[in-house]
């Protein structure tokens, strides 16, 4: 019975780890389909109309800072990491839920490769979504090193 509960944990948190990747894919082609003008109208009308209502007011603020400096590189930089993050997580997590042998070392090498990003750029953001995401890739990984020594135990032996 623990080892299906720990299963269901596992297929559980690899589809959050899934899920996440198919947004930060829709996000990256948005990005990149979007025009530059458009995202600064929109980031600017927003933090204008918040403005106007709340001098004050901490997120339109930054908003409108951040639209001030977000490039045109910027915004193809993003885009692109977001889809090529997203497809490296997206495919080891199909590997992981098809059970191939590859997968798992796969998402050891590639979900502390991520780690190691996310505490990095933790460094210069203190942005604490970065140590959430660094834990839950951390506990994808404890849960597929369980699952790896499972599969590998029922393989035949030459």
């Amino acid at each position: 019975m623990k080892e299906k509960r720990i299963h269901r944990l596992f297929v559980l948190s690899v589809g959050l780890k899934g899920f996440y990747a198919l947004v930060e894919i829709a996000s990256g082609i948005g990005l990149l389909v979007v025009t530059h003008a458009a995202i600064i109208t929109f980031l600017n009308r927003f933090s204008t109309d918040e403005m106007m209502q709340d001098r004050h007011d901490w997120v339109a603020s930054h908003v409108l800072e951040f639209a001030q400096s977000f490039s045109l590189e910027t915004q193809h930089f993003y885009g692109l990491y977001l889809v090529t993050h997203g497809v490296v997580k997206l495919a080891v997590v199909i590997g992981l839920l098809r059970e191939k042998l590859w997968a798992y070392p796969a998402c050891f090498v590639v979900f502390t490769a991520f780690i190691a990003y996310q505490l990095y750029r933790y460094n210069y953001t203190h942005d604490i979504g970065l140590v959430l995401l660094s834990i839950l890739d951390a506990f994808v990984i404890a849960l597929a090193w369980h699952e790896y020594r499972l599969l590998r135990r029922h393989l035949p032996t030459h």
